[in-house]
């Protein structure tokens, strides 16, 4: 059994056949899929799924590439909407110095206040970084030092010396199907070396989809096939890493267990 531990099953390419997308998850072994939210936009809708699906559950959050059109989106704002039973994570938030589609400023800031939020909640952040650890890093220790709180660094692409860096504040490390690309053998040295107790996978679908499903749209039920060339990579039964995964989705997203 698995758990997809990011993923949009209300962007396109999934919500268009929505019900098939789930099933075929449940048929693939998935057992739990939280569905990650972007914009304010969406939090209705992801929410709502959350609501019709037993096996779903929802965040509420802003990525860094709408931080420029969500300036009125504040901690208040973030903590008022996870009292939702169904809400389990705050974001994804983050930064990202790879696209720069919002001011870098107004990212961290937003960052900030969803870490705020995650303090306050005792909910998890989910965290998005491309081509800025040394900023995602300095912002996490720092607000690390003003009060304690959780979180998963998701679709992990960075170095092994961030790795060990979130390792130290308490994260926990999501591997999504990038692990499986060819070009990938930095993030595959990583990974076979995270330690079992604080490690995710997911598919962050529908991007990203693991080998053998390149060019298709990703789904929560390729989700396998990543833990499948994990476990490989790992020198573990399948059977081993997914009650591990499964586990530590329930410690870190701890309201699921309610």
């Amino acid at each position: 059994m698995f758990i997809d531990s990011h993923c949009h099953l209300n962007y396109k390419g999934l919500v268009e056949d929505q019900a098939g997308v789930l099933e075929r998850a449940r048929a693939a072994g998935v057992t739990t899929m939280l569905n990650i939210s972007t914009r304010a936009s969406e939090w209705d809708d992801v929410i709502g799924v959350a609501d019709r699906e037993e096996d779903v559950w929802a965040s509420v959050g802003i990525h860094p590439h709408e931080a420029d059109i969500h300036p009125d989106v504040e901690a208040t704002t973030l903590i008022d909407r996870a009292r939702h039973p169904r809400v389990v994570g705050i974001g994804e938030s983050g930064l990202d110095f790879y696209y720069d589609r919002s001011d870098r400023d107004r990212q961290r800031a937003s960052f900030r206040s969803h870490i705020v939020a995650a303090r306050e909640t005792g909910l998890p952040i989910i965290v998005h970084t491309r081509e800025a650890e040394e900023d995602t890093y300095r912002i996490l220790a720092d607000e690390m030092d003003k009060g304690a709180f959780t979180g998963v660094i998701h679709c992990f692409t960075a170095s092994a010396d961030f790795a060990q860096k979130a390792l130290g504040l308490g994260f926990y490390i999501s591997i999504s199907g990038i692990v499986t690309f060819k070009n990938a053998r930095d993030l595959q040295g990583t990974a076979r070396s995270l330690p079992a107790e604080r490690l995710l996978i997911e598919t962050d679908s529908p991007f990203l989809a693991p080998v053998p499903h390149r060019g298709k749209p990703c789904e929560p039920a390729f989700v396998a096939d990543t833990a499948r060339f994990l476990a490989d990579l790992r020198s573990e039964s399948l059977e081993e890493l997914s009650r591990y995964t499964s586990s530590n989705f329930g410690k870190l997203f701890a309201k699921t267990r309610n």
